[in-house]
């Protein structure tokens, strides 16, 4: 399968590259493209199991790849060219955003977005928790506040305003949602998910190390 194809998506946990790289290296010539989305094998790692024939860009997506809706960010390795930027950026880009970054920015990446889905879907589960405490049924808290995720994220992205001018844009002077950005701020809660990314960029970074 992998001689007669011209890209190689390696797509297993991070433990097992090496020994399939050792399984299927032989086979990798400079006309591959091996694109990565293993978390922690840096580029040099990568271009050093394969035998170092093939051209070599690593990719950090994340789960919403499922439903059409990926952050994706990648990096190209010593032999990759524009061409190859741009055929991984088109594949990624078919299933949501792909951003071309440096490698030293691959682990912050992992931190912000390939961790980021699950602190959405605790901030969604947070949300509806607070709607069925205002007394509202689960399914319709849980409903309101997984599109008013979706539809606070769509006006980041097609407005292209800044953050901070679409929160205004819902407060008014004295009204419900200063109300509850006063205790979203009392709670510490951009601390908390600033240090949530900064953590896990860390963690990204020691598993990058060698073993």
């Amino acid at each position: 399968m992998v001689a007669r194809s011209d890209i190689v998506f390696l797509c297993v946990k991070p433990q097992g590259v090496k020994p399939l790289l050792q399984e299927v290296g032989a086979a990798l010539t400079a006309q591959h493209l091996l694109v990565s989305i293993a978390t922690g094998i840096t580029l040099a790692d990568l271009e050093a199991a394969s035998g170092g024939a093939c051209r070599v860009v690593r990719v950090m997506p994340n789960t919403p790849c499922m439903v059409g809706q990926t952050a994706a960010a990648l990096c190209l390795g010593s032999k990759a060219s524009p061409g190859d930027e741009a055929a991984v950026k088109t594949l990624f880009s078919a299933v949501g955003r792909c951003y071309t970054v440096g490698e030293h920015l691959i682990d912050a990446v992992t931190g912000l977005s390939g961790s980021g889905p699950a602190y959405v879907f605790l901030v969604i589960e947070a949300l509806s928790d607070g709607g069925v405490r205002a007394g509202l049924p689960r399914d319709i808290a849980t409903g309101l506040a997984a599109q008013t995720v979706a539809g606070a994220a769509a006006m980041v992205l097609q407005t292209g305003k800044h953050t901070g001018e679409l929160k205004d844009m819902v407060t008014s002077p004295g009204g419900t949602t200063i109300a509850g950005l006063h205790a979203l701020e009392s709670g510490g809660v951009r601390a908390a998910l600033m240090d949530a990314v900064v953590a896990a960029t860390n963690r990204a970074k020691e598993l990058s190390k060698p073993a």
